[in-house]
């Protein structure tokens, strides 16, 4: 039989082992940790978002520049072929109102457990505790507690994951070894990081509060989506929505009334204020509530007095920021492999046999579903391409 060897037992290298495997190829699955999808364990924890149900256009526009890359492989295993293919294990799911589906059990261990079991049942050995150091005489190398370790592939996946989470096994030590051998990578970047901001005291009272109902603008992006004040900064899909350009240096705001005209707003600031205290006074005309109000003061003082002048600072308050949190604390990264280094199969061009797939692609997408959507469809096919290769 041919031999695979797939580096990385994340989702995209057990979709890619599975194909391997339904091709009828013995398939080795290798994992530096004790233990395999850790980064999908945790991010189980808070409610495993698996996709997005939505139009496939809408879907793939969340790709941004990779988009167009990435088009034919998500088109093949999309948001319904997702949604099949965890029904398939016996997971029963839910679309919840904003698209985003879950299995009911909110957890990713029993669709592990599952998707583990039928590995196993197709043949697939997985080995933990086997960090690959590279190649001796064109057979992968690995670093166990038995000592080195050379292991036959006739064909190989790398899903080596970005270089977020080191402590689960993103740590994008893979680079150096792709970079030694001619393959030209894009740097990684902090993608779906929260913001660092150097809070005032009087916001401690805060920490763990939503910012709900308003709207971030960076340049000519605007986006929905609730943020929560943490004690180093915000965080929250509102946030992450726009780290992309909150990156590459843009000014962030927030529309804290982003269904109010600035006119309106400015209407309702015309009103006497009497005795009452500005934050009272704003609470009352403006219905913006304690965490709006005082996000307002944190980045709006001081005030203008002209209520045109301050509808203009409601509608696009400035937020003072440190730039994004360190990249190891980012939900995912941009940079890796880019699509120069990797035909139409995703096999790198420099070493033939040797196919990438998942995070270490240099795509990005925000949370949502659109993460695990593009990990799975990306190693549903670079599997599918090494099996065809050997075979």
């Amino acid at each position: 039989m041919r031999r695979a060897v797939v580096i990385g037992a994340g989702p995209a290298g057990l979709m890619a082992a599975q194909e391997l495997a339904q091709a009828g190829l013995s398939v080795i699955v290798t994992e530096a940790k004790p233990s395999v999808a850790r980064k999908f364990l945790m991010a189980g924890k808070s409610g495993l978002n698996l996709t997005k149900d939505e139009p496939f256009e809408t879907l793939i526009a969340a790709y941004g520049e990779a988009a167009d890359w990435l088009r034919p492989m998500i088109a093949e295993f999309d948001a319904k072929a997702v949604q099949d293919w965890a029904q398939e294990l016996g997971q029963e799911l839910f679309v919840g109102s904003s698209g985003r589906v879950f299995p009911t059990v909110m957890k990713a261990s029993p669709l592990l457990r599952a998707w583990l079991t039928r590995l196993e049942s197709l043949g697939v050995e997985v080995r933990t505790r086997y960090r690959w150091t590279g190649w001796q005489e064109s057979q992968p190398v690995f670093s166990t507690e038995q000592g080195q370790v050379t292991l036959k592939a006739d064909v190989m996946v790398l899903a080596l994951g970005g270089a977020s989470w080191a402590r689960l096994g993103a740590d994008g030590g893979w680079a150096e070894v792709l970079a030694d051998r001619g393959v030209s990578l894009a740097p990684f970047k902090p993608a779906n990081a929260g913001l660092l901001v150097n809070w005032s005291e009087h916001m401690r009272d805060l920490f763990g509060q939503p910012i709900k109902g308003v709207a971030w603008s960076v340049g000519d992006l605007m986006t929905r989506g609730e943020a929560v004040i943490s004690a180093r900064g915000l965080e929250g899909g509102g946030i992450y929505a726009v780290c992309k350009t909150v990156r590459d240096g843009a000014a962030l705001r927030i529309d804290l009334m982003p269904d109010v005209s600035a006119a309106d707003v400015a209407k309702r600031l015309s009103r006497a204020r009497g005795k009452s205290s500005l934050s009272n006074y704003l609470r009352k005309v403006l219905k913006l509530g304690p965490v709006r109000t005082a996000v307002l003061m944190e980045f709006g003082r001081p005030l203008p007095t002209d209520p045109v002048a301050l509808a203009g600072v409601i509608k696009a308050l400035p937020v003072e920021h440190a730039g994004l949190r360190p990249m190891d604390e980012a939900i995912s990264t941009a940079g890796g492999v880019p699509q120069a280094e990797l035909d139409a199969d995703l096999m790198l061009k420099q070493l033939p046999g040797v196919f990438c797939a998942g995070e270490m692609l240099d795509w990005e997408a925000p949370t949502g579903g659109y993460l695990l959507t593009a990990c799975l469809a990306t190693g549903r096919w670079a599997g599918r391409a090494a099996a065809q290769y050997v075979t």
